[in-house]
């Protein structure tokens, strides 16, 4: 590549960074600021490159999906300066590689600015002259090993990914993905390559912004890791309306065959395509992809050689057969090697071609099978993980582990006492080590190690005896104030959560939380972060965390507050039905509207990316929160009055007849257990998941049978309640599902056919009906003020308990105004539900024992 006019002799550069202004007035950037044609970022590129000036320097760029850190990115590239990418989310990851490269230029944000600090005006350092890109390898983000790119690598590989995507000028990216990862940085490269527009932002696809941007801009693509496909999943990305959409890219580790066959369906069915694409940061980013057409009918296969680029297989004496071996790659975008120190950023090429690790069969339809890997290095949820280092972090803690990995978890095999050893400590330290996801982490313990007759680590038998990980224990206290805003969120989730080993990437969902923990951490994070975001519940940690400035309390006090409507509404229902039972006013209608947003809460806390089981199990745990205090209270109330009897203490009156005051408990007991049944049927579970909409509504029109009595069982035998009020449920299900306005519509018109006529004769309960499921339809939150969220958050929280308690607290209190009997209905339902809630969390240990020392010394060592 010759050097353009104004780079000093022998200076080479990256030709699209170069070449920018070639694309005159297109869009060139979106933003939800505005747009930047080619022509002014071209403008803004130079300026920056004569900044950086003549002389080659290292630049250490802390990225970020930013106008400003994009211009500095292609300055560098084509001013011929080699750019060193940092992840602007990792402040750990800056310092330490910053302190090991002793970069020359540091270009940072600055509060709404950017600066260059340019700590030299020459380069302390010898610059190979081909060196453009350092990049860290994925999920080693604070590693001084980088892999070393050179111009040729970047502008072949956005060539050959423009070259097989099929990348136009009139298409326009997504950023989903960060710039410091190859994978979001390719995104970036092939599309200004061909003229064609990104959407710059750093919003998460669970974002409804993201989506607002995407439409307005006419998104055609974005880019997924495998965790992306699970966020969409979650947010009903199916049902969309993207009528601009062309195509959708997965990378960043292996995509589960029934994933892209689902989602390939669906992008047939759309009118856009799924490419599935493999390759690792040492190729720049891409190897090889699966053309579309075979997505469907292939979702195992990785594909072909990317344009350019090619495979064989090198012979491997434990993987016999002509057509299986390691994986080794040759192309232009090899990288030039690997960089551990500033002095290796003078070598030239030392790899020509690229041993992947990876075992591969060349299947006889020309596609590659990845079947395995050579080295020991797992690529779990888009993260390299070495496991060796993990059994040598475990190995300083006194831990004897092997541990062995695949795309979807790390097992780790512990030598111990089975029956008191502490797994849950072992899955802490790994996760903390890793950055993985407790889910992704499976400890089991075993009183002997498997070996080969060699003496080494039986890894295969490892993988094979892994069973489930065992429950984790009681979670950790409340962080104090002293400690880091992640740390703190990951304990207040553990305590509300019971679950341990929460990591930033959990979520609120993928804990398992419920309906009746919401409320309960949405006010403590309230508290801690201010007004929520929306769709906060699927967010991972990472993305809540108080950003840093102003304190805290001056942050959350300038905060305007809003009430989430399903929150309102259980507040309000409450207070609905247990002033009606007390006669303080005449609102019938609370129970009802509760069913809506029960079912409304059920799809969106249990109805995630989980798998099968694990939707199950989160179910299951609900099913006990609700059942156990409340026959619990039932049982004690037995024993001192003669109100109730077995049957009532059971929950099984709305069952056998007749009903009673508890109907609305049995109820919802009943429709859970129900829809857990359906979902345990695994052509159910795929439905459910491939028409999240379709599915509920059906549901709901076939409760429209026991709504109106089609059968006419009623004058023969007793229908159980439950037949008779489903409907409600799966409308609630149904409007957690509507994405579209139309769809809205359709769940709102059914609300306003179906409701009247319910209640012969009293109108007003209808209107408090219509009036709830609307509002839970349209409204995602109402304006409202700190002191009234602390008040309707408890009673929301509470509200379960406060009618299970309500029916002994008002007749004991006869004689007093109606107005006192409803507040002491209210505060002992709340004092129940505290002492539920602390007895539900409660876990004895056992004194004496080696898994409670155990516990102790991890404890000890992590400072809990």
């Amino acid at each position: 590549m010759k050097a353009p006019s104004g780079l000093l002799p022998g200076t080479k550069n990256v030709p699209f960074a170069d070449a920018l202004a070639a694309h005159g007035d297109r869009t060139a950037v979106i933003t939800a600021d505005g747009r930047v044609s080619y022509r002014e970022l071209a403008v803004r590129v130079d300026a920056t490159a004569r900044r950086l000036g003549p002389e080659r320097r290292l630049v250490l760029l802390v990225a970020a999906n930013t106008v400003d850190a994009l211009v500095v990115h292609l300055a560098a590239l084509a001013g011929g300066h080699p750019v060193l990418l940092v992840p602007g989310d990792h402040p750990e990851a800056v310092r330490s590689l910053t302190d090991a490269y002793d970069p020359d230029v540091v270009a940072r944000p600055d509060g709404d600015g950017w600066v260059l600090d340019e700590r030299r005006d020459i380069s302390a350092h010898t610059l190979h002259p081909d060196l453009a890109l350092l990049l860290s390898t994925s999920g080693s983000t604070g590693s001084p090993k980088l892999v070393r790119l050179s111009h040729q690598n970047v502008q072949a590989n956005a060539e050959s990914i423009a070259e097989y995507l099929d990348i136009r000028d009139t298409d326009r990216a997504a950023t989903t993905l960060p710039m410091h990862y190859c994978y979001g940085l390719s995104v970036l490269h092939s599309h200004l390559l061909r003229g064609a527009a990104v959407i710059l932002t750093g919003l998460s696809v669970t974002d409804a912004c993201f989506w607002e941007l995407f439409c307005d801009a006419r998104g055609t693509t974005f880019a997924g890791v495998p965790y992306t496909f699970e966020l969409l999943d979650r947010v009903g990305f199916d049902a969309m309306e993207l009528p601009h959409l062309r195509y959708v890219t997965q990378a960043g580790g292996r995509l589960a065959p029934a994933r892209v066959a689902r989602y390939a369906a669906l992008g047939r069915a759309a009118g856009w395509d799924l490419f599935v694409m493999y390759g690792q940061t040492e190729a720049t980013a891409r190897m090889a992809y699966l053309p579309p057409e075979f997505a469907h009918t292939r979702p195992e296969a990785a594909g072909i050689a990317v344009p350019g680029g090619s495979f064989r297989l090198q012979p491997l004496p434990d993987w016999p057969g002509e057509s299986t071996g390691e994986l080794v790659y040759t192309g232009p975008n090899v990288m030039l090697g690997y960089a551990e120190g500033p002095e290796d950023l003078a070598l030239g090429r030392t790899v020509d071609e690229l041993h992947t690790g990876d075992i591969a069969r060349l299947a006889p339809d020309g596609l590659y099978e990845l079947v395995g890997r050579r080295s020991r290095f797992a690529k779990i949820l888009g993260l390299r993980i070495d496991p060796q280092q993990v059994e040598a972090m475990l190995e300083k803690h006194g831990v004897t582990a092997c541990c062995t990995g695949d795309d979807d978890e790390l097992v780790v095999a512990v030598l111990g006492d089975p029956e008191a050893a502490d797994p849950n400590g072992v899955r802490r330290l790994v996760t903390a080590e890793c950055g993985l996801p407790p889910r992704a982490v499976r400890v089991r313990v075993l009183a002997e190690l498997p070996r080969l007759a060699t003496g080494k680590a039986d890894y295969r038998a490892i993988r094979e005896l892994a069973g489930p990980a065992p429950a984790p224990p009681a979670a950790p206290a409340e962080a104090t104030a002293s400690e880091p805003a992640a740390a703190a969120l990951c304990r207040l989730y553990a305590r509300i959560l019971d679950r341990d080993a929460v990591t930033e990437d959990s979520s609120f969902v993928g804990l398992g939380g419920d309906s009746l923990s919401y409320v309960e951490m949405s006010l403590h994070l309230e508290e801690v972060l201010g007004e929520l975001p929306d769709h906060w519940h699927t967010l991972p940690i990472r993305e809540l965390r108080e950003p840093s400035g102003r304190p805290a309390d001056k942050r959350r006090g300038s905060r305007r507050r809003t009430l989430e409507t399903s929150v309102a509404l259980r507040a309000v229902a409450i207070v609905l039905i247990v002033g009606s039972h007390i006669h303080l006013f005449w609102v019938k209608g609370g129970a009802h509207v509760l069913l809506g947003v029960a079912g409304y809460n059920f799809a969106r806390f249990h109805l995630g990316c989980a798998d099968r089981r694990e939707r199950l199990r989160n179910i299951g745990r609900s099913v006990a929160r609700i059942a156990v205090p409340s026959m619990a209270w039932l049982a004690l109330m037995l024993l001192v009055t003669d109100d109730y009897d077995l049957t009532g203490v059971l929950l099984l009156t709305s069952l056998l007849g007749p009903n009673d005051g508890f109907w609305f408990i049995e109820v919802l007991l009943y429709m859970l257990v129900a829809v857990a049944a359906l979902l345990a049927v695994p052509w159910v579970d795929r439905a459910e998941r491939r028409f999240p909409f379709a599915l509920p509504a059906a549901l709901a029109v076939l409760g429209l049978i026991g709504r109106y009595d089609l059968f006419g069982l009623e004058a023969r035998v007793h229908v159980p309640l439950v037949v008779t009020v489903f409907w409600l449920f799966a409308l609630g299900w149904t409007a957690a599902r509507a994405s579209t306005v139309g769809q809205r519509l359709l769940v709102n018109a059914a609300v306003l056919a179906t409701v009247p006529g319910f209640f012969p004769g009293e109108l007003a309960r209808e209107v408090v009906v219509v009036v709830g499921l609307t509002l839970l339809i349209w409204v995602r939150t109402v304006p409202s003020v700190a002191w009234v969220n602390r008040v309707a958050g408890v009673l929301a929280g509470s509200s379960l308990y406060i009618y299970v308690t309500h029916w002994q607290v008002f007749p004991r209190l006869e004689g007093m105004p109606t107005l006192v009997a409803t507040l002491a209905s209210l505060l002992v339902g709340i004092a129940y539900a505290a002492l539920a809630t602390r007895v539900m969390r409660w876990r004895p240990s056992l004194p004496g024992s080696r898994g409670t020392a155990a516990r102790a010394r991890v404890s000890a060592r992590r400072g809990d």
